[in-house]
């Protein structure tokens, strides 16, 4: 028992631990969800929205690239749809999310 009683007493003089401003774990975690925000989310976010306004400013002439990797350039637009020209009588319909970049006629 003297051997416990020993171990308990030197337990609570022993100093705590330092607990600083960045020694809470919660405090370590909601800085790294904020560096995760600005870091990632919202560069993302933005990139998005650039996109769909471009894609909702497409016009007749404007050359474009699909997610497959198709270039282009738009011929007509439906509401929901490009028809997009990739060679000399050939026209191939895309969905409007499908646009992966846009390049405006000059």
């Amino acid at each position: 028992m003297n051997s416990l009683h020993a171990i308990s007493i030197l337990a609570e003089a022993a100093p705590p631990p330092p607990g600083g401003l960045l020694g809470s774990p919660l405090m370590l975690m909601f800085l790294m969800i904020v560096m995760f925000y600005f870091l990632l989310i919202r560069p993302q976010q933005r990139q998005r929205k650039e996109l769909a306004a471009r894609i909702a400013s497409l016009q007749t002439g404007d050359k474009v690239v699909t997610t497959a990797g198709i270039h282009g350039i738009v011929h007509n637009l439906k509401e929901h749809t490009v028809v997009v020209k990739v060679a000399e009588g050939t026209m191939i319909e895309f969905d409007k999310p499908a646009i992966a970049t846009v390049q405006k006629k000059d």
